[in-house]
């Protein structure tokens, strides 16, 4: 049997709509007593596309959201790593786990210039510091007064170091890490306890996973770590009783999230000539909006069909065959962006009309999964 976890996003979707913190709270809350296995929480310093949007910080609103839920994890999806110091980001999450009873998740990645430029932080080998980084969580997490450690990197450094409050959850509170490229992926493979991406069509997410599944034959990981593993993914939904007035509303949006040279090589789509997506992801950011330009510019070359399949749009019974293909690429935790006016009310759709037909697909694992 497969088992499939379904969880919310406060993202995007919650920052641009102005919701309360009590509205949040109250969405989660919603979520935890309808059957979500988790919450995730974005960590931005700033959404300059939408200056009216409201960004809280994540571990403060997570610690919120632990002390109004049971049952769901609770994770940053993800957090930016260059903007923390590893021992604060460890800590950050020991004591997540600890205030919800053993639910937290890091969700990790190597950060962008959108979280860092204004700031005056540099954007310089993310990758590199994003590979210690880890490292070194997990170094802390097992740390104590009585078994103090060491690390010795190109960019972080400890000497007899340690935090005292050990995680509840065992061994410790899981990463997720958020990869795209052929060395993130790796390092996925090698560190991570889950993967997850946003922005992806069900072929791209076929393709990375066995990158990731490659990498964790290659570095050794037991039969107990490949099974436990989370293929995440975070998705946008939008119930709609219209789907295809709703798509043509939205499908500029969901290209310009699609378009990445992974995307372009997995569809055979030929690279849009003169768009340099290295200076866009080191460049964009608040004082520079003209690259989102040039990026929306780009991605409507990329046709309807493959955009439309990243993206559940409409009434449940069109929403359901689009995690089906994700499920039959390999995803195992769906967390879902909700989108429209009625949030609260699409969480409770969800839970009731989509959730037990998939869990239903997933029991049945032997031939929904056949021929993957």
């Amino acid at each position: 049997m497969v088992k499939i976890k379904f969880g919310i996003q406060n993202g995007l979707n919650v920052a641009r709509a102005g919701y309360s913190e009590d509205q949040i709270l109250t969405a989660c809350m919603l979520a935890d007593k309808t059957g979500y296995d988790s919450v995730f929480y974005m960590d931005h310093t700033n959404v300059p596309q939408w200056t009216k949007a409201i960004v809280l910080d994540p571990w403060v609103m997570l610690s919120a959201i632990a002390a109004v839920t049971r049952n769901v994890e609770l994770g940053t999806c993800v957090t930016d790593a260059i903007r923390r110091h590893p021992s604060n980001i460890a800590l950050a999450v020991i004591t997540l786990d600890r205030v919800s009873s053993g639910r937290a998740i890091l969700g990790i990645g190597a950060g962008e210039a959108q979280n860092l430029k204004e700031f005056c932080i540099p954007f310089e080998k993310p990758v590199s510091k994003w590979e210690e980084q880890i490292q070194l969580i997990k170094k802390l997490y097992g740390s104590s007064p009585q078994n103090t450690v060491d690390f010795e990197g190109k960019y972080y450094q400890l000497k007899g170091a340690c935090l005292q409050a050990p995680p509840i959850r065992k061994p410790f509170p899981p990463i997720y890490m958020a990869a795209g490229g052929t060395r993130t992926l790796m390092l996925t493979g090698k560190l991570g306890e889950g993967w997850l991406p946003i922005g992806y069509t069900p072929e791209l997410f076929e393709d990375h996973a066995a990158q990731i599944k490659k990498s964790m034959d290659e570095n050794g990981r037991t039969e107990q770590e490949k099974n436990d593993f989370q293929y995440a993914l975070d998705i946008d939904v939008y119930f709609s009783e219209d789907a295809e007035e709703s798509w043509a509303k939205m499908k500029e949006a969901v290209k310009v999230s699609l378009f990445k040279p992974e995307v372009l090589r997995v569809h055979g789509l030929k690279e849009i000539e003169g768009f340099d997506f290295r200076k866009y992801f080191t460049e964009y950011s608040m004082s520079n909006q003209s690259w989102i330009v040039k990026m929306r510019e780009a991605a409507t070359k990329i046709p309807d069909p493959i955009a439309r399949s990243s993206t559940a749009v409409g009434r449940s019974d069109d929403i359901i065959p689009i995690f089906e293909r994700f499920m039959k690429a390999g995803v195992n935790h769906f967390v879902i962006r909700f989108w429209g006016k009625n949030y609260f009310g699409s969480i409770d759709k969800f839970a009731s009309d989509v959730m037990p037909y998939l869990r239903e697909k997933a029991e049945d694992s032997k031939s929904f999964f056949a021929g993957m």
